[in-house]
């Protein structure tokens, strides 16, 4: 089969479409054969070293395809089945084998493509609200990269939460994208200071929470922008890692929460994994929950579809389509 093998970190020249044998499911396992791959951030992580693991290997962490074989005492699923799933390794392939206890039925009216898309993006945006900082009806919420894959899932469920929402953005037409999402506010980043907009848009109070995927370059504004006690969910890092700082200064700025949460541990058992993923699935299928696929590109161009979204040139779902 063909996939994208990383075999040492670096720029995205550094996926490269390769054949490699086809796996084979073994026990507990299907063999997937896959239709639409999930663009993360965490895979520019990966393929950088900065989450660093074990070289060579295959990136992408989300798909959606058809079991083609099962292995031995599998029960959740079988050959046939529509299926999505996120974080399996591997998955920037034709084929990948996956655990029973990771996959997800697609529902009907659910294709491969909004099943690659609303997985890791939808499941961390369902956590973000439903878990992390359970968002409920007065909480004012401040979303960095409004217009992103996260973004519009993320607000359009705090709205559903019945919260109002802040989001920041570098560009008009992104911004267009958030108000059409549901954002009550919408802040550009590249000619406001959000840290003051924030405080103006609350009468100097403050958000209950902030969502910041960016990191390094929000991280001290975003802590700038909460109200006592309010929670700083730090949940990716796409301008860098944060620097290292003394937790003083969370008191000095009013006893605040900060918070680096993952999807695995909000996932962590079969029952949560369904139960967040039926959420997601039947909001989607449903109508009540929108999903934006930027675009797609073929598994062979992974290099360019990195490039695209390190580019801060995607707004939505990116796919690869082996």
């Amino acid at each position: 089969m063909k996939a994208i093998r990383v075999h040492a970190y670096g720029e995205p020249e550094q996926l490269r479409y390769e054949e490699v044998p086809t796996p084979k499911p073994g026990i507990g396992e299907a063999l997937v054969k896959v239709e639409a791959v999930g663009l993360n951030y965490i895979d520019v992580y990966h393929r950088t070293g900065l989450y660093p693991g074990v070289l060579p290997f295959t990136p992408g962490l989300e798909a959606a395809g058809v079991v083609e074989a099962v292995g031995e005492g599998v029960k959740e699923v079988k050959v046939g089945d529509r299926v999505a799933y996120s974080t399996v390794p591997g998955s920037y392939a034709e084929y990948v084998t996956a655990s029973e206890r990771n996959l997800v039925k697609l529902p009907e009216g659910i294709d491969a493509k909004a099943g690659a898309a609303a997985m890791l993006q939808g499941m961390t945006a369902h956590y973000l609200t439903h878990a992390t900082f359970v968002l409920k009806r007065g909480d004012t919420a401040l979303v960095h990269a409004a217009a992103g894959g996260v973004g519009l899932l993320l607000i359009q469920m705090a709205k559903r939460c019945g919260a109002r929402v802040l989001g920041t953005v570098s560009t008009e037409a992104k911004a267009d994208l958030a108000r059409k999402a549901g954002a009550d506010e919408v802040i550009l980043y590249t000619q406001q200071d959000f840290e003051a907009e924030v405080k103006r848009l609350t009468d100097g109070q403050g958000v209950h929470v902030v969502y910041d995927s960016v990191g390094q370059m929000t991280f001290e504004k975003s802590l700038n922008s909460l109200r006592p006690r309010g929670y700083l969910v730090l949940f990716g890092q796409s301008s860098g890692p944060v620097p290292a700082f003394d937790p003083i200064v969370l008191s000095r700025k009013g006893s605040l929460f900060v918070t680096r949460p993952t999807l695995m541990n909000y996932t962590a058992t079969r029952e949560e994994l369904l139960q967040r993923a039926g959420d997601v699935l039947g909001w989607i299928a449903s109508g009540r929950l929108k999903l934006r696929i930027d675009r797609t590109f073929p598994l062979a161009e992974a290099a360019e579809a990195h490039r695209a979204l390190e580019g801060r040139q995607t707004t939505g779902k990116v796919l690869l389509i082996p």
